[in-house]
């Protein structure tokens, strides 16, 4: 078996090839200026409402990474409710999603606050209020104290992937990395972003939830490298697309000898690729708020202006009289009448699919 990182003498003094990253470190860099130039030029309302997107897909994302689907539009609701963003068709979040969400605001908008263990720990009690992962029973607000492999697999016939640090140096290898992620150092922020990320999962100080954690540390210091606590662009939804590599390049790094140059390299192409989602994201912000300049005085009711802002939104599946009689909580037939109104003032039309049933979509504008 080929030794981990952390069992060479250099230990943990990472090194990497400035070279080989020199080119796609400068596109990053740039992208995050461009587009944070945009945002900036845009309307308090329409920054509003593009962070409250980014933070609900970073956490849904997060979550998803780790086989966990959450509610969209409980998240939605409780991150508008802590951050007093005007926003409509809130409802009730559920206990687990008001701490995921704690935790992912606490990491972005107190992110010049110094990471400490009991900052950690808050986080980790956030994750599982309840002391359990599923139906495990686990260490909850502390450094583990057993051994922790990472395996897969039918019993019998598993897979070791990688074996953590021994719980007995959790203090001193926790105490490590927080001094040297607290302290003000020469190194780039967005770079140090991703050297936070690799060295905890090479820890894995957790009995669990080590992937959401290290995800938080990472929005906490690429927000630092902003030095803004607005959040427009999501690397959780860029790791979740680009999954499978993620996890081989982990994997090969976790053997080298202290050159990380493959995982910077990664996740600087991860994050270049969350930053042309987001123009693309920006386009679609920018479509909603045009929508609702241009119909400022066009009678629409609180149900159709619901299902506009879910279409604007990413809405998932087609859109049928049936299904907005569910979401707006109406008769079909009352559906029906708001349909054809909207199709009058020419902002619906029938999709022309072919199909048996009927669905509808926003005229293009």
């Amino acid at each position: 078996m080929p030794k981990y990182i952390y069992q060479y003498p250099n230990w943990p003094n990472f090194k990497w090839n400035d070279s080989a990253i020199y080119s796609i470190f400068g596109e990053v860099r740039h992208l995050q200026g461009k587009i944070t130039g945009q945002m900036d030029s845009l309307g308090f309302s329409i920054r509003e409402e593009a962070k409250l997107k980014t933070l609900t897909l970073d956490i849904v994302k997060s979550s998803e990474i780790e086989g966990e689907s959450l509610n969209y539009d409980q998240v939605r609701s409780s991150i508008a409710r802590r951050l007093r963003i005007n926003a409509a068709g809130l409802i009730p979040s559920d206990r687990h999603i008001e701490g995921v969400v704690e935790m992912m605001l606490d990491a972005t908008q107190n992110y010049q606050e110094p990471l400490t263990p009991e900052r950690l720990f808050g986080w980790h009690s956030a994750l599982f209020p309840g002391g359990y992962s599923g139906m495990h029973k686990i260490e909850v607000a502390q450094y583990r104290t057993g051994e922790m492999q990472i395996v897969s697999g039918a019993m019998g016939k598993e897979r070791v992937h990688y074996e953590a640090i021994e719980a007995s140096k959790m203090d001193k290898e926790m105490t490590s990395f927080l001094d040297w992620f607290n302290s003000k150092d020469k190194i780039d922020p967005v770079l140090k972003a991703a050297i936070a990320h690799f060295w905890f999962i090479i820890i894995h100080p957790f009995d669990d939830g080590n992937g959401r954690i290290a995800r938080a540390i990472t929005d906490l210091q690429l927000t630092r490298s902003e030095n803004r606590p607005e959040r427009f662009y999501s690397m959780s939804n860029q790791i979740l697309t680009d999954k499978k590599r993620y996890y081989q390049v982990l994997q090969k790094v976790q053997h080298s000898d202290g050159d990380i140059t493959d995982w910077l390299n990664w996740f600087l192409n991860c994050l270049k690729n969350a930053l042309l989602e987001t123009e693309k994201t920006l386009e679609k912000v920018l479509d909603k708020a045009n929508f609702w300049d241009k119909h400022e005085n066009t009678p629409i009711n609180e149900r159709q202006r619901l299902i506009i802002n879910k279409l604007f939104d990413g809405f998932e599946g087609k859109l049928k009289s049936s299904k907005w009689a569910k979401i707006a909580k109406c008769s079909t037939d009352t559906a029906l009448r708001d349909i054809k109104g909207l199709i009058k003032k020419g902002i619906l039309e029938q999709e022309q699919s072919g199909g048996r049933s009927t669905n509808y979509i926003l005229v293009k504008s």
